[in-house]
């Protein structure tokens, strides 16, 4: 098998045909000398072929068939491959140079223990590993494509992690997605699977919430993934459409918190509503943006409609108690800790309601 590709059958040795021909000559008792005169190609050609110097071109393969009754289709055959064997040899002697540095900017050992690469500690092999993951020739090309994915974090002044970890993390969540199967994008479905998918913020978080919650994604057209952090990147969320009829909806699993989670699905659910196909949304610590504003007002509003939301605050004194925002909560239809966030980003009360909070342990694609 193949250490940069496991699918892929690869030997680890290739037989050039001059050690065919070597054998054919030897045991047809003939010199290099009399195939020479027999094929009609001169005898430093014939040495360098046996030598495996020479290149065995089509024609050669023909001429060596009438001499040798040997098929040109195996004389050929064996020059491709092992031609390709060569050439994935002086790959890897290339790679071990060139492409350290690549290497050492991704935090390799994390994505291997996340079971995204196989795991190993030769630098040759992590390269290669590491392009056919993202499904590039080279690091130039990776630069490429990923470049643009990235652009939203390079605009801002207050993004600091590696542009690499995070584009693997974005790769992922594209491996991930080609895996959901979804109808076409209809927006009137989503806005009814959604209103669905708040009824459950408000019962126990279980091992089926999350697969629930993609179903009603991929029945409207949209794939959800939940992509784990690597580190550094501070990322929570992202956005994109991968086809006109097909979108993406990435989240991390960074606070392990239902508020958090809850939120920043409804947060990336608005901008597939409000915002154009052709826009990534990637959502990080410190990013402003007036879209992201917009976005953040739409979840918030959506979770807790704004009058439910006005009529508490004005009947219930401050500080509130943990028993008022369960009472809320249950009012709503919604959890008590997607309340409870609300009242801490809006009293600055952080330290307080923790009890309301569930903790989450979800499993990563």
């Amino acid at each position: 098998m193949s250490a940069t590709n496991p699918n892929l059958l690869e030997p680890n040795y290739a037989t050039h045909p001059g050690e065919l021909l070597a054998e054919w000559l030897e045991e047809n008792q003939q010199t290099q000398a009399d195939l020479a005169q027999r094929s009609g190609h001169a005898k430093k050609t014939i040495n360098q072929l046996v030598k495996g110097i020479a290149p065995l071109n089509a024609a050669m393969a023909l001429d060596l068939e009438k001499v040798t009754g040997v098929a040109a289709s195996l004389w050929s055959n064996m020059e491709a491959r092992y031609r390709q064997f060569k050439a994935r040899q002086e790959e890897r002697a290339h790679f071990a140079a060139a492409c350290a540095d690549d290497v050492a900017r991704f935090s390799y050992k994390k994505m291997s223990d996340f079971g995204w690469l196989p795991a190993t500690t030769d630098k040759t092999d992590r390269a290669g590993n590491l392009l056919h993951f993202f499904g590039v020739a080279n690091f130039h090309q990776w630069s490429e494509v990923y470049g643009a994915l990235e652009g939203a974090a390079r605009e801002s002044s207050s993004f600091k992690s590696e542009l690499p970890d995070l584009s693997a993390w974005l790769r992922q969540g594209e491996i991930a997605a080609a895996r959901i199967a979804c109808a076409p994008f209809d927006e009137a479905v989503f806005r009814q699977n959604l209103t669905a998918i708040r009824a459950l913020t408000a019962e126990p978080f279980s091992a089926t919430t999350c697969p629930r919650v993609r179903e009603l994604c991929a029945a409207a057209g949209i794939a959800l993934v939940l992509v784990p952090e690597l580190p550094g990147t501070h990322v929570s969320g992202f956005t994109r459409w991968l086809s006109p009829t097909k979108a993406l909806i990435q989240q991390s699993l960074r606070h392990k918190r239902d508020d958090h989670l809850w939120f920043t699905f409804f947060h990336e659910a608005a901008h597939l509503l409000l915002h154009g196909k052709k826009e990534k949304f990637l959502e990080f610590q410190g990013r402003t943006d007036p879209k992201e504003t917009e976005a953040d007002v739409w979840s918030a509003d959506f979770l807790i409609p704004p009058s439910e939301w006005r009529n508490f605050t004005q009947t219930v004194r401050k500080p509130y108690t943990d028993q008022a925002l369960i009472e809320v909560a249950r009012q709503l239809g919604v959890s008590p800790g997607v309340v409870a966030g609300r009242a801490q980003r809006e009293t600055g009360a952080f330290n307080r309601y923790h009890s309301l909070f569930t903790r989450l342990e979800l499993k990563a694609e």
